[in-house]
């Protein structure tokens, strides 16, 4: 196996060994802030998240969908703090409207996931779902193994080199 299709296999499997995403949005004067929620995601890599709506990055995602994520090992099982595994990505966030098949089939996905938590949240009208659709992003393993990725090809790496011009 090579390099590349062993940094392809851990690229599909990286995101569900976490739980959830840490996600940076931009409020209506152009302020950051960093918070973080629980996930689930789709085979088209789409990220789901299931906020309330009175959460300070609810508030963001409404008058900014502009949403960056990151996906990141956890300190303690790094060995190299400084090479941490890491996934971003630049996503546009759409509410999924609430009793529609589209948020129950993702309410479901929560609930398997995340438990019985998820049937309070359900009954909290607050409470709402967002879909993160990814147009790009990078998947660092460690010191010099650096894939991008792009929005029409989310589930392919491409190595970034020295000589490559990078985007990100």
């Amino acid at each position: 196996m090579s390099q590349l299709e062993k940094a392809q296999a851990e690229y599909e499997t990286f995101p569900e060994e976490l739980g959830s995403v840490i996600i940076s949005t931009i409020n209506q004067q152009g302020i950051p802030n960093a918070s973080y929620a629980p996930f689930v995601m789709d085979d088209a890599k789409n990220i789901y998240i299931y906020v309330s709506g009175l959460a300070i990055h609810t508030q963001n995602l409404y008058a900014n969908p502009q949403v960056s994520v990151l996906f990141i090992d956890d300190e303690a099982k790094s060995e190299q703090i400084f090479a941490r595994r890491r996934l971003s990505f630049d996503c546009t966030a759409t509410l999924i409207e609430r009793e529609t098949e589209t948020w129950n089939s993702i309410v479901e996905k929560f609930q398997k996931r995340f438990g019985e938590i998820i049937e309070i949240f359900r009954s909290l009208d607050d409470f709402r779902i967002f879909q993160l659709t990814p147009k790009a992003g990078r998947f660092v393993i460690g010191f010099g193994t650096a894939y991008q990725i792009s929005g029409d090809r989310l589930n392919q790496l491409v190595h970034i080199t020295r000589d490559q011009k990078q985007d990100k």
